[in-house]
């Protein structure tokens, strides 16, 4: 279980005052070592990225070939300070990767090592923007999107779950969490058998995927809709990412406050683990190969669509 984590976790991130390096620190009193935090600043205040790697014991961290697993946990920002006093619903990603950290060395502690690396990766700001969207408010940030992929996606990577509050939608209707398919280089593929096998096990109940759209593969500021941030590592990836996305019957605002589920995050959080086991292990494949091959030499490469396009 990873209750003990989330719970110590959310305590840390649900101030006005946290910042990355005391977010650090709980993770170092857990085990982790590897941590660098860094501050960013933008136009509208500034946030501080961490980055966390767990080694495997035949990770590529130690000279070893086992794949690493990246868990971003996405957002805008913990909360939305002066407007709204409290953690608010867009903080559940960064809740659920760094619950994950701190389980993940707190494991690693007791012995039980996972066979590949896995690198955590978020930001800390308590005081984020609130900006319009529809059919409920999202947060916004105070540094743009391709800052946050420049420091959360990492070329050591070999495949990326993206964990994100998703609630602000009719088109999710399940409260807990759902599942993305399989975004890769411009192509949406079919959604792992691997990774539904490993949801309704955690969850004990069917696998829930949530549709995603051309739209929302492509960055930000391109002027179309996008359900919300959540695939936005895919555009700066070469490897496969899938989504994550913390959900609930009914659409909530993510500058909402009092509303994180935290039974739901504990869900996610096993979930992201049970994939680095068997990830690292080479248990768990997020796609096809032979078939992504085939669609490439079919239709071409996609990657286009991992750009801005063309400004008409």
């Amino acid at each position: 279980m990873t209750w003990r984590q989330v719970l110590d976790v959310f305590e840390t991130l649900d101030s006005g005052t946290v910042t990355g390096d005391s977010v650090a620190d709980l993770l170092r009193s857990g085990g982790v070592e590897d941590i660098t935090v860094t501050r960013a600043h933008g136009e509208r205040g500034h946030t501080d990225f961490i980055k966390v790697v767990i080694p495997g014991s035949q990770g590529k961290s130690v000279g070893g070939s086992a794949p690493t697993l990246g868990i971003l946990g996405r957002l805008g920002g913990l909360g939305a300070r002066p407007e709204r006093i409290g953690f608010v619903s867009d903080g559940d990603g960064a809740l659920t990767a760094l619950a994950a950290a701190l389980k993940l060395g707190l494991m690693a502690q007791r012995g039980d090592v996972l066979p590949g690396d896995v690198i955590v990766a978020t930001h800390i700001c308590p005081n984020a923007p609130v900006r319009p969207h529809d059919p409920v408010p999202f947060m916004g940030s105070p540094v743009g999107g391709g800052l946050m992929n420049e420091h959360e996606v990492d070329d050591r990577m070999d495949a990326i779950l993206s964990v994100d509050t998703t609630k602000g939608n009719r088109i999710i209707n399940v409260r807990g969490f759902a599942i993305s398919p399989t975004v890769m280089r411009g192509y949406i593929l079919r959604v792992s058998e691997d990774l539904l096998d490993v949801m309704q096990w955690v969850t004990g109940k069917l696998p829930v995927v949530f549709p995603i759209t051309m739209q929302d593969i492509t960055p930000y500021g391109n002027g179309v809709f996008h359900i919300n941030s959540i695939l936005q590592p895919a555009t700066a990836a070469s490897v496969p990412v899938v989504g994550v996305a913390i959900t609930t019957e009914v659409a909530v605002p993510g500058s909402g406050t009092g509303v994180t589920h935290l039974d739901d995050v504990d869900s996610a959080t096993r979930f992201c683990l049970e994939v680095a086991k068997a990830f690292g292990a080479g248990d768990c494949y997020f796609y096809d190969h032979q078939e992504y091959q085939q669609l490439v030499e079919r239709y071409g490469e996609m990657t286009r669509l991992q750009t801005l396009g063309e400004d008409q």
